[in-house]
């Protein structure tokens, strides 16, 4: 009998350590976005595309647009036992061009409670470019679905 009852209790303790295991988020990034650091590296008004691809790597997205800018976008996800992945941050680092390839501006925007807003910016003009760009990124990229993307037709 001790010997059933000891797999028992080892039974036990597996399944139990098994369902704390279970209850503990896991953590998932996507993309990658400079640091602060990183876009320290770069001048506004001087550096230009080659530069910049030197200092801190070509981008994951570009500008629609033939001299667009180029984006950097990171998320981070939070997965919990059985309930569906939670976005709990987003970031999207904008570096726009001139019509010669210069740097012009510098942002980092995040996601707020739905919202867009600029975290930091170092820019030489005060309009900012490509902004209904970023709310359609920052939007959409909630929405997709690697499911939707893999099903064959």
């Amino acid at each position: 009998m001790t010997a059933i009852s000891r797999r028992l209790r080892l039974g036990l303790a597996a399944l139990l350590l098994l369902s704390l295991a279970a209850c503990t988020a896991t953590y998932r990034n996507h993309g990658w976005a400079p640091s602060d650091d990183d876009l320290a590296q770069i001048t506004v008004g001087t550096d230009t595309r080659e530069t910049v691809s030197q200092a801190i790597g070509a981008p994951g997205t570009s500008g629609l647009l033939a001299d667009g800018g180029w984006y950097y976008v990171q998320s981070r996800y939070e997965h919990y036992a059985y309930r569906a992945p939670k976005e709990i941050d987003r970031q999207v680092v904008a570096i726009s061009f001139d019509d010669k390839g210069v740097v012009e501006n510098i942002e980092r925007f995040g996601l707020e409670k739905g919202r867009v807003i600029a975290l930091s910016r170092r820019v030489t003009d005060d309009n900012v470019k490509g902004v209904s760009f970023l709310r359609q990124l920052f939007g959409s990229l909630g929405r997709l679905n690697a499911g939707d993307l893999l099903q064959q037709r």
